[in-house]
């Protein structure tokens, strides 16, 4: 697609990627926010594929140091193992993987 449009239409475009992969996955899912046990929001995720991996998407001309932190954020908030950050929008497709430490430890005990 090349940058330029809006993050909708990327978002569209990954869920036809997808589908023709055969991952299982839902767009704009709701997620529950917990403290300390006790649930205290909800925020929708991009993409959550395999119940094990968040996707956050943009489409901006440069990345920012608060967009890795809301995709990192939402790996450790929702306790997946992992988070993709994918920005489209940029001269090139550019990526960050976000590793939730928390579940990182439970498998390394």
């Amino acid at each position: 697609m090349g940058p330029g449009f809006q993050e909708v239409i990327y978002q569209r475009c990954l869920a036809i990627e997808l589908e023709r992969a055969g991952l299982s996955f839902a767009r704009e899912q709701e997620q529950p926010v917990f403290y300390d046990g006790i649930q205290v929001g909800t925020r929708r995720a991009d993409f959550v594929v395999e119940n094990q991996v968040v996707v956050e998407l943009k489409a901006l001309v440069k990345l920012e140091d608060v967009h890795l932190a809301q995709a990192k954020n939402y790996t450790v908030a929702y306790d997946f193992l992992l988070g993709l950050l994918i920005n489209f929008g940029g001269k090139s497709l550019e990526y960050k993987l976000m590793f939730n430490n928390r579940q990182n430890q439970d498998l390394q005990d």
